[in-house]
């Protein structure tokens, strides 16, 4: 568990996590913003390599652990475009506000469980003590097909 003397970096090599390549945009704008003491990102998907890694409806086609994947995935792409940003992740303070949107059946009332796949990434890397706000909704269709997409925004130090 990271404690307030771990950085970012360090707990993803304990955690023998490697990055994946910072996702590319798809379209007319860029994948990180930052004002003040935030970084914004844009929203995140389970990509690799610029191909979508898991798609289907949940509910219908994915199961919550597959979903859960999917998010963990995307929040990994979130943090490769956070390092990208800043040059290193050492710079996060930690995650301020999590969203989650998922492509689900009508039925579907799980959304919490499949958001757990990013916070529990998060957690992992930052803390529990750092925590972090948390939105998750159901939603039609996303972009390529994806069943679900991250949003994030985390407090930075300066430069």
């Amino acid at each position: 568990m990271a404690t307030h003397t771990t950085t970012a970096e360090s707990q993803l090599a304990v955690l023998g996590i490697n990055l994946p390549a910072p996702p590319a945009p798809l379209g007319a704008y860029v994948e990180s913003a930052d004002a003040g003491n935030l970084l914004f990102l844009s929203g995140m998907l389970p990509v690799k390599d610029g191909k979508l890694t898991i798609s289907g409806r949940i509910g219908k086609d994915l199961s919550v652990n597959q979903a859960q994947e999917a998010a963990r995935i995307a929040s990994l792409n979130a943090l490769a475009a956070a390092r990208e940003h800043l040059g290193t992740l050492d710079r996060l303070k930690k995650l301020v506000k999590l969203t989650v949107l998922m492509v689900t059946t009508d039925q579907f009332i799980d959304h919490a469980a499949v958001a757990d796949g990013a916070s529990n990434l998060f957690v992992q890397i930052f803390g529990e003590e750092a925590g972090h706000v948390r939105l998750v909704y159901g939603v039609q269709s996303m972009p390529i097909g994806a069943p679900l997409v991250v949003d994030a925004i985390f407090e930075i130090e300066p430069p």
